[in-house]
């Protein structure tokens, strides 16, 4: 599809209060909401994406005072975080010496809603529209108005790389998984982990304490994983506490209602070997794919979208940021995502209303932060 950039500028939809004063905020639950096309209203900013980037960007947008609207096709915020890696520990976001996804997650929620964001959750976002005030995203259950977009949406879309085996799909969900949502269920059960990834040997590290027996498989010698971490698989190997297993590969699942065992080959001797397990873990990766934005017009490179230093994409109006934006030096981390977050949000802001400034200053200085605290009961003493 073609798009006509809209020219539009006006102001705020908060706008008319002095400086950066937005609603007092609170710390609220995010709500999914459902409008037809005539009852949405026309937001500052719709966020593409309710994972780590969208939701610093929520509150950013909330901390300038701009209208917000995010758009997610998962059944909760966090993105990744939450739906993939809820258990395990990020090293290397500022503050937090280690920190689980779900802890690091819960924390984005809170502070990303407390100026109550419009939140869709289970929306797939579908088109792009311009009309006369900005743009219109079409997603799977609305039409949503809004001033300036915001594109956070990590990789886009991911599939689960699959295993080609019997098996995998008709026990998938009832011994086959591909990601591991709660660690507690592999308690005392025979895993079977499939993959060389950070993933696969990060959770045969945090398995091996809790499972009757943990084999760990990959089709190759060579792994993908951090350095550390194949010093402490190693180290649990010699202790035996992983059964390491390298150019094996899985022929079949077996199991009727539940997994039983699996059949794996040597890719060298096509040599067949059965375990008798009652899980398997393929953690093979995720395909991204950015599925209808990928139509929308965009400066694409492979799965990412080219920006600007203002962290704007080739349609003015369009900022992108997160692991979905790229530039010249562009490091994929959580914390480069929060700044990018913050500097999408500063020139959407601008590109609403010219007369706002992009830099907003330090948030210890905004009336909004000291309204609250003034708000606040004082200690007991």
């Amino acid at each position: 599809m073609s798009l006509a950039y809209p020219a539009h500028r006006g102001t705020l939809a908060l706008a008319g209060r002095p400086g950066y004063d937005a609603p007092h905020p609170g710390t609220p639950s995010p709500t999914r909401t459902q409008h037809s096309v005539t009852q949405a209203e026309r937001r500052d900013i719709t966020i593409i994406g309710g994972g780590p980037t969208g939701l610093f960007a929520a509150f950013y947008a909330g901390m300038r005072g701009a209208s917000v609207r995010i758009i997610d096709s998962l059944p909760e915020l966090g993105g990744q975080l939450m739906a993939l890696y809820p258990e395990k520990y990020i090293y290397d976001v500022g503050g937090f010496p280690r920190i689980t996804g779900k802890d690091l997650a819960r924390n984005l929620i809170r502070q990303g809603t407390q100026f109550e964001p419009e939140v869709h959750l289970e929306e797939q976002v579908q088109e792009l529209l311009r009309d006369d005030e900005g743009f219109v995203v079409q997603t799977s259950a609305g039409r949503y108005p809004s001033r300036t977009v915001l594109i956070a949406a990590g990789k886009g879309a991911f599939s689960p790389r699959v295993l080609d085996c019997p098996g995998y799909d008709t026990l998938l969900g009832r011994g086959v998984e591909y990601h591991v949502r709660d660690p507690a269920r592999y308690r005392g059960q025979r895993v079977l982990i499939v993959g060389g990834g950070d993933s696969a040997v990060d959770w045969a590290l945090g398995l091996k304490d809790e499972t009757e027996s943990l084999t760990l498989i990959h089709r190759r010698d060579g792994f993908r994983a951090h350095a550390h971490s194949m010093q402490q698989l190693q180290d649990a190997v010699d202790a035996g506490t992983v059964d390491l297993l390298t150019y094996r590969e899985v022929r079949a699942i077996h199991g009727d209602d539940c997994v039983t065992g699996a059949t794996i080959f040597d890719n060298r001797t096509d040599e067949d070997t059965t375990l008798e397990v009652d899980a398997v873990l393929s953690l093979i990766g995720f395909r991204p794919d950015l599925g209808p934005l990928a139509d929308w017009g965009l400066d694409l490179e492979r799965n990412t979208i080219r920006v600007s230093p203002a962290m704007e994409t080739n349609i003015p109006g369009v900022f992108a940021a997160g692991d979905i934006a790229t530039y010249e030096g562009k490091l994929e981390l959580i914390a480069t995502g929060f700044a990018e977050a913050a500097v999408a949000v500063n020139h959407a802001v601008h590109h609403i209303d010219p007369k706002a400034r992009v830099n907003p200053g330090h948030s210890t200085n905004l009336k909004v932060f000291k309204d609250r605290e003034e708000a606040q009961p004082a200690p007991a003493g």
